[in-house]
C-alpha cells in the first residue's frame, strides 16, 4: 500500500512539474507576444532621408538609434563600449586605431565586414556627394579625408583600410580625444556595399532597407508609420526583448497625448506632449523632464539682406525674451541658452559643464531699447529706411508654432517689425534650409558626441551644415587650432574663444537648451536615456 502511495505521489509530482513547466512556457510565449512597444517621440513626420550618408534630420536619426550600429556604442555615462568592434588598440601617438570586428551579419543575412565600414566612410567623403553628405566634415579627422572630398587625394589615400574581413585600421590627421565616441554616430555607420551599389533607392522602402542594429524595418507606410521588428541577425540579440516597435507619424501633440491616454501609445516624448499640460503633468509626476544635449536656436540667412548686417541680427536676438519662452511657452524644464553649446557637454579643463565655464553671451530677457538702437544703426549702415519682408520658417509642430507666434509678437512689440510666419512639413522645411530659401528659421541640433566641437565646427566657412552662410577666418583658425591638439586646456580655451566670436557676430540666436519631456506606461521598463539619445535596445514590457 505504501509502495502504491509513493508511486501515486511520484506521478503527481511529475504531472505537477510538467503542468508547471507547460504553464511557464505558455506564460513566456504570451509575454513574448506582448513585447510590442508603440512610441511617439521625434518621428512625428516622414524622415527626410533614411540613407545614413545623406541624412541630417532628427526623425531619421531617431530611427537609426534602433536599426543601425557603429563600431562602438555610448553607455549611460557617455563612455564608448564595444559594439560591432569587439576590441581595439590605439597607437602611442594617438594617430592609429585598429578595430577588431566581431562576427555579425546584416539584416538580410549578408556578412558584415570591415570592408563595409571602409566603403561607407569613403562614400560619405566622395567629392561626388559634396553638398549632399552634410556630415562628411565629421570624417575630416581621417588622414586625407578632407583632401579626398576636395578632389586633392585618391580614395586609397584616405586613412581607413579594411586589412581583412574583421580588421579595420584607421589613420588620423592628428590625435582626437573623442574619436571613439565619433564612431558611434551615423556618419561612421557601415553600409552594405552590395545593396547600396545595386539599388540607388535601397533606403526608401522597407523591403529593400538593410540595417545592422537590434531592430530592422518591417513596415514603412510613407507619411503614416514605420514598424520595426527584432533583428534575428543582430550580434547581441539575446539582450533584445522587444519583438516590435511601432513608430506612427503623429505631428499633433494633442493627438499623441490622447493616444497615450487611450492605450494606443506606450511611450511619448518631446513635442508629443502638449506644452500647456506639461507643468501639471510634471507636478503630478505623470511626466518626467530629462535634460537633452540639444540647443533650440534661430538661424539668420546672411545671404538675405539686411540680415548680412551684424547689428540687425543682434537686434532681432536682443528683442527676444528667452526666459518668457522657457517659463510660459515651453514649460518643460528647459534652460535659457547662454550660447550655442548646450548643458551636459563637459569642459574637462574646468571640470564643469562647458556652459558654466563662460559668461552668458545672450541675456535671458529682452533688451528692447538696445535692440531698437541696433536696428536703426544697422538700417542706416545698409542705406534703408524700412525693412524688406521678413519671414520666419518653422517645421510642423505645436510647440514650434507657439514659439514662432510668441517671438513674432516680441519682434513687433520690441522692434516694431512685422514678421510673417511660414510653416512646412519636415521634408519641405529641410529642403528650404538646404536651398537657402529662408530669412530666419528655427533649428535644433543634438550632440553627435559629447564635446563642444560637435556644435562649433558646424559654422566653419563653406561647411555643408553652415546654413547661415556665415564666414569668419578667425573663427576657422580657432577651430583648426582646437582640432590640432589633444591638450584639453588648449582645446577648451580655444573653443571658448570660438563660441564667443560666434555669439558676437550672431549668425545664430540661441533660445534654450532642450529638456526631453517623457511619459510612459508603468509596464514599459528599462528604457535608457543616454547622453547621446534614448535607446530601446534593452527595453521590455512587464506583464
Amino acid at each position: 500500500m505504501k509502495k502504491v502511495m509513493k508511486q501515486l505521489l511520484l506521478v503527481s509530482i511529475v504531472l505537477c512539474f510538467i503542468f508547471t513547466s507547460a504553464c511557464s512556457e505558455q506564460q513566456k510565449a504570451n509575454a513574448d507576444k506582448n513585447q510590442v512597444l508603440t512610441i511617439i517621440r521625434n518621428v512625428t513626420s516622414e524622415p527626410a532621408n533614411m540613407d545614413p550618408t545623406f541624412s541630417d534630420d532628427s526623425a531619421a536619426f531617431e530611427v537609426f538609434r534602433s536599426i543601425m550600429e557603429g563600431l562602438v556604442a555610448l553607455d549611460e555615462k557617455a563612455q564608448p563600449q564595444p559594439a560591432i568592434a569587439k576590441e581595439w588598440t590605439v597607437s602611442e601617438d594617438g594617430l592609429v586605431y585598429t578595430f577588431k570586428l566581431r562576427p555579425t551579419k546584416w539584416s538580410n543575412g549578408d556578412p558584415l565586414t570591415a570592408h563595409d565600414f571602409e566603403f561607407a566612410w569613403k562614400r560619405m567623403l566622395d567629392s561626388k556627394n559634396k553638398g549632399r553628405a552634410e556630415y562628411a566634415y565629421q570624417l575630416f579627422y581621417l588622414k586625407n579625408g578632407e583632401k579626398y572630398q576636395q578632389g586633392k587625394a585618391k580614395a586609397e589615400e584616405v586613412g581607413v583600410k579594411a586589412t581583412s574581413d574583421d580588421t579595420l585600421v584607421v589613420n588620423l590627421e592628428q590625435p582626437v580625444p573623442y574619436f571613439l565616441s565619433l564612431t558611434s554616430t551615423p556618419a561612421y555607420f557601415p553600409l552594405n556595399k552590395k545593396v547600396v551599389e545595386s539599388d540607388p533607392n535601397w533606403a526608401k522602402n522597407a523591403d529593400t532597407y538593410v540595417s545592422n542594429g537590434p531592430f530592422k524595418i518591417k513596415t514603412w507606410i510613407h507619411d503614416q508609420k514605420i514598424e520595426l521588428v527584432k533583428n534575428e541577425n543582430y550580434w547581441d540579440k539575446g539582450k533584445v526583448r522587444l519583438k516590435q516597435i511601432n513608430l506612427p507619424f503623429v505631428n499633433s501633440a494633442q493627438t499623441a497625448y490622447q493616444m497615450f491616454l487611450s492605450n494606443q501609445a506606450d511611450y511619448i516624448a518631446g513635442n508629443s506632449i502638449p506644452a500647456d499640460l506639461t507643468p501639471q503633468l510634471l507636478k503630478e509626476g505623470k511626466a518626467k523632464s530629462i535634460p537633452d544635449t540639444t540647443p533650440y536656436f534661430f538661424i539668420f540667412n546672411m545671404k538675405k539682406k539686411p540680415l548680412n548686417n551684424e547689428k540687425i541680427r543682434r537686434a532681432f536676438s536682443l528683442a527676444i525674451d528667452r526666459k518668457a519662452i522657457v517659463e510660459k511657452v515651453a514649460q518643460g524644464g528647459q534652460k535659457v541658452a547662454t550660447g550655442l553649446v548646450p548643458w551636459g557637454i563637459p569642459d574637462p579643463a574646468a571640470n564643469k559643464d562647458f556652459t558654466d565655464a563662460h559668461p552668458a553671451y545672450v541675456p535671458e530677457t529682452a533688451k528692447a531699447e538696445e535692440a531698437k538702437r541696433l536696428l536703426e544703426e544697422g538700417m542706416k549702415e545698409e542705406g534703408i529706411t524700412e525693412l524688406p519682408e521678413i519671414t520666419f520658417d518653422y517645421n510642423t509642430g505645436e510647440l514650434h508654432k507657439k514659439i514662432a507666434e510668441t517671438v513674432q509678437q516680441m519682434w513687433k512689440k520690441n522692434l516694431g517689425v512685422d514678421v510673417q510666419l511660414r510653416n512646412s512639413e519636415l521634408k519641405v522645411f529641410l529642403d528650404r534650409i538646404d536651398k537657402g530659401d529662408f530669412v530666419i528659421a528655427r533649428m535644433g541640433i543634438g550632440a553627435d558626441y559629447l564635446d563642444p566641437m560637435s556644435f562649433l565646427d558646424l559654422y566653419l566657412t563653406g561647411g555643408d551644415s553652415n546654413s547661415s552662410y556665415w564666414s569668419n577666418t578667425e573663427y576657422d583658425s580657432l577651430i583648426a587650432k582646437a582640432k590640432s591638439t589633444a591638450d584639453q586646456k588648449v582645446r577648451m580655451e580655444t573653443l571658448h574663444q570660438a563660441e564667443a566670436l560666434l555669439m558676437k557676430e550672431m549668425p545664430i540666436a540661441p533660445i534654450y537648451y532642450y529638456s526631453s519631456i517623457t511619459m510612459k506606461k508603468d509596464k514599459v521598463k528599462n528604457v535608457k536615456h543616454n547622453p547621446d539619445g534614448t535607446t530601446f535596445k534593452y527595453a521590455y514590457i512587464e506583464e
